[in-house]
């Protein structure tokens, strides 16, 4: 019993402690074109979801996705494609779309990382390997759901239109996160195998 309630309490202290993780990389971005940032917010979503499974995965991914949502509002820094498509548009209705690609994205992503996680879990690779998988995917599926719903919900905006130019839709978003999302999966791979070679020893893997 204590034993149990000794890891419930060290998991809670893991997920506290990437939620300040969060809170910190919010103002630790790479500026790039169009409005859009190099962000490794995703490595403590991956860590959260290796660590806790699914409720994890999903609550650090929520927190992620609220403090995006909030710095479209200059809160816990600022998204300049939030920013200016908030600027465009401040209706409540709007404020609701944002609030769908934002949060109910991020914890998406962190719900599937979790079961890229427990996929893995299945085979024989080392965890480095599976941490490595589990944090590529989280970038991945980020940048996926970001730019498909960018599109999707405000490709008609005045904004988005003129960062087109004409262009069709795949080539906008890669033209818009090709760097981005390279350096972003790269690194999330590598850290989160890191990670979870560090979370095995430490008997805290779910």
């Amino acid at each position: 019993m204590t034993s149990a309630r000794n890891k419930k309490v060290t998991r809670m202290a893991l997920l506290a402690m990437l939620v300040a993780v969060l809170i910190v990389l919010a103002f630790v971005n790479i500026p790039m074109p169009m409005g859009l940032s190099i962000t490794f917010n995703m490595i403590p979503v991956a860590i959260a979801a290796i660590a806790m499974g699914i409720p994890g995965g999903a609550i650090v991914g929520g927190a992620f996705g609220l403090i995006s949502f909030l710095q479209c509002y200059g809160i816990c820094g600022i998204s300049g494609m939030g920013v200016a498509l908030v600027t465009a548009d401040p209706s409540f209705s709007f404020a609701c779309l944002m609030f769908i690609q934002r949060f109910v994205s991020r914890v998406l992503v962190g719900v599937l990382a979790a079961l890229v996680f427990r996929a893995a879990e299945r085979t024989k690779w080392p965890m480095y390997v599976k941490g490595l998988l589990t944090g590529f995917s989280a970038a991945f599926f980020n940048t996926l759901f970001f730019m498909s719903l960018l599109v999707l919900l405000f490709g008609h905006t005045e904004l988005v239109q003129n960062q087109m130019a004409g262009r069709s839709v795949l080539v906008y978003i890669v033209a818009s996160v090709g760097i981005n999302a390279v350096v972003e999966m790269i690194v999330a791979a590598l850290v989160t195998g890191a990670a979870a070679v560090a979370l095995k020893k430490a008997r805290l893997i779910a």
